[in-house]
């Protein structure tokens, strides 16, 4: 089967345009607050995905009915009401999930998706456990979709 026509694509958009055009204003220091800390985890530069993603390296994927995509293999949205973050690793294992779980009770208040993070405020979290958060889904990812 061919790959799905996704929505959540890389674009050429400008990162740096995008997060200067969040609303509200915190946004945008959260934005490269966050911009600045997926660097450090992840060792790459964000990229615009779709029209409201930032995210960090790439991944193909392809499930048991032969749907198969490329998606960034983590990243974030600065929205308006909550930041979104995308961890997709932790349900790579068991073992994973349950250390992300432990990690989320100590993050601070959040809520969380299927495979996203929602934070009101940034300042509302632990960014030390956030960014081992970040780091534990990254490696995930890495181990289970090598380059």
């Amino acid at each position: 089967m061919a790959k799905a026509d996704m929505k959540t694509k890389p674009t050429s958009a400008d990162v740096d345009a995008f997060v200067a055009a969040a609303e509200p204003e915190r946004r945008q220091d959260e934005a490269r607050q966050l911009i600045d800390l997926f660097r450090k985890v992840t060792g790459e530069e964000p990229a615009m995905w779709g029209p409201s993603i930032i995210g960090f390296g790439s991944y193909n994927y392809k499930y048991d009915s032969g749907r198969q995509g490329t998606m960034c293999r983590t990243g974030f949205s600065p929205r308006k009401a909550k930041l979104t973050l995308y961890l997709m690793g932790a349900y790579c294992t068991p073992e994973a999930e349950a250390e992300q779980q432990r990690l989320l009770g100590q993050l601070g208040k959040h809520s969380v998706g299927k495979s996203c993070l929602y934070i009101n405020r940034l300042e509302q979290v632990d960014l030390e456990v956030l960014e081992q958060l970040i780091r534990n889904n990254w490696l995930l990812m890495n181990d289970r979709y090598p380059e």
